[in-house]
């Protein structure tokens, strides 16, 4: 394996006209253009939002970030190593570490530190420092009372934590969540929101595929996937002021950006980057005493 000098890198995940294609063979050979030239920069320890449609090709450009995937053209490089070169698969992998949308599905083990203990078991990682690493994962993510359950006695959210403990214990810089809260109910959302932000303030890059806005307002970063490319990147205020833009995409915007969205259409002139609650609050009764 090739010495990883990630320290030499200000951007943790940096892709070149990366191009991803699904291939069918039935009657005839389809191709799906699933990811189409995407070049961009994640700069370490950002917290990054992606978003699309269904079909839009956000979780295939996720899973090319993990080496999950290969690029047909174009390259992506994690830490500055390439995805297509096989001797860094297993270490970009530990260093970008994913999380899916259903948690049963990454679940092995038969109690909660079997399962965190799983990766370094597989990695060589000597005993003393597994048990250290599956005390401070669990810890770090919240269910460290909950080392001996079976993990089919866990909630929703409990199971996305024990998930990113995992992960954790494998000594990530990045985390990778494909719709990881699709399946949670509000409560388990907000568990798993809160953990990634903690980790992201400990300095471990977030990259977050999800259709909850209220998440997305949570990120540094949006990037928004449509038809395979990126067709809009900024901060989640820029995004968003674009409403037309984003409802033309097929896509929701934040509640607050909806109702001044909808008091311009009645003749209001309320500014749509605001995406603070109480800021809408202020602003609309400013208009309303005027």
């Amino acid at each position: 394996m090739k010495e990883n000098n990630s320290a030499m890198y200000d951007e943790f995940i940096k892709t070149e006209d990366t191009r991803y294609i699904y291939k069918s063979e039935n009657d005839q050979l389809r191709e799906v253009i699933a990811v189409d030239q995407i070049t961009l920069k994640v700069p370490k320890g950002q917290f990054v939002a992606i978003i699309g449609r269904n079909g839009s090709g956000k979780s295939t450009f996720a899973r090319l970030l993990n080496a999950l995937l290969i690029p047909i053209e174009g390259s992506v490089y994690i830490s500055g190593m390439n995805t297509k070169d096989e001797e860094n698969v297993w270490e970009i992998r530990r260093l970008s570490g994913m999380v899916f949308q259903n948690p049963d599905n990454q679940i092995i083990g038969t109690t909660v530190e079997e399962d965190v203990a799983f990766g370094p078991e597989n990695i060589g990682v000597p005993s003393e420092q597994i048990r250290k690493r599956v005390d401070n994962a669990l810890k770090s993510v919240g269910i460290d009372e909950y080392t001996d359950f079976p993990p089919h006695l866990l909630s929703g959210g409990q199971k996305q934590r024990l998930a990113i403990a995992g992960i954790l214990a494998m000594k990530p810089e990045c985390i990778i969540l494909d719709e990881a809260t699709a399946m949670l109910d509000p409560i388990g959302r907000k568990e798993v929101m809160a953990v990634l932000k903690k980790l992201n303030a400990e300095g471990i890059t977030i990259v977050h595929i999800t259709h909850h806005m209220d998440e997305v307002l949570e990120a540094q970063r949006v990037i928004v996937i449509d038809n395979g490319k990126v067709c809009m990147d900024g901060l989640p205020s820029e995004v968003f002021s674009n409403v037309a833009r984003v409802k033309e995409i097929g896509l929701d915007v934040p509640q607050v950006t909806e109702l001044l969205y909808k008091l311009n259409k009645e003749g209001f002139n309320l500014p749509l980057d605001i995406i603070d609650f109480d800021k809408a609050v202020e602003v609309i009764r400013g208009a309303l005493e005027k």
